[in-house]
């Protein structure tokens, strides 16, 4: 028997009621349902039906607001659950770029059996409270190994600060350079980055030189390239097998996860 008109409605609640609300959804609330999926599509109606379903949707709505709030939610979980298929499928075809470039420094246990890989921008407060709970973690498991990522995205101070650490990465400075970095409250800039050079005994002519190597921007655009794949947007995050942990998480969190990946 025919669904009626109220039942077909409902079926197309959802979709029209995100419609309604935000245009964000409003392509996909609008694309016809395809055939395959067993649902009425909008192109099977006259004018008159598709004009008492709109009328059959709006009362709905104004009746019990809730379906709207429940359907965004529903369609939230929905992308979240997309996105995180489509994250592990990015962890996945990233190994090589994610753990074993080595133009990234590292730090822990070279040959540790577990690698947690952190993106992370020198001026980030976040990150820079989290380097303590890092340290603790290389102190306390012998066996992890700590990939470091540059992902300046704080500005151009950030991109300057992320060129110098690659750079000083090629004369063995970049432990002592991180820790400087992470200590200044501003932003780095040709000039600080003269004193530490001096200060922390590196050769600053090869670190110009380092600096303006295209190689290092493509190493950066790449770091970029490859968080936006993985869809990290913030720092810190951070990569623990197949799992991203983003924010500036606690040492327990971080345990959790390493063990995790060192079950699996």
């Amino acid at each position: 028997m025919p669904m009626s008109l109220r039942r077909i409605a409902l079926v197309l609640l959802l979709p029209a009621a995100l419609l309604v609300a935000t245009p964000r959804f409003a392509a996909r609330a609008a694309d016809p349902v395809p055939p395959s999926s067993g649902q009425p599509s909008s192109a099977q109606f006259t004018p008159d039906q598709r004009q008492e379903i709109v009328a059959i949707i709006r009362e709905a709505l104004k009746s019990d607001p809730s379906l709207l709030r429940d359907g965004i939610l529903a369609l939230k979980s929905e992308e979240e659950d997309r996105a995180k298929v489509e994250a592990g499928a990015a962890l996945a075809d990233s190994g090589p770029a994610l753990l074993h470039d080595a133009a990234d420094a590292t730090l822990g246990n070279p040959a540790g059996d577990v690698t947690v890989v952190e993106f992370y921008d020198i001026r980030c407060p976040y990150c820079r409270r989290v380097e303590p709970t890092l340290a603790q973690l290389l102190q306390q498991d012998p066996r992890v190994r700590l990939v470091i990522k540059e992902f300046p995205i704080l500005g151009p101070s950030s991109v300057l600060g992320a060129r110098a650490l690659i750079a000083a990465q090629r004369q063995g400075g970049y432990d002592r350079l991180h820790a400087a970095l992470m200590r200044e409250s501003a932003g780095p800039t040709e000039e600080s980055l003269h004193a530490d050079a001096k200060a922390l005994g590196l050769d600053w002519a090869r670190l110009q030189r380092d600096m303006a190597d295209p190689a290092i921007g493509r190493k950066i655009d790449d770091n970029l390239a490859l968080a936006h794949r993985l869809g990290i947007e913030g720092t810190p995050a951070f990569v623990i097998g197949e799992t991203i942990v983003p924010g500036a998480v606690g040492l327990a969190d971080l345990k959790r996860a390493v063990a995790a990946a060192r079950a699996h």
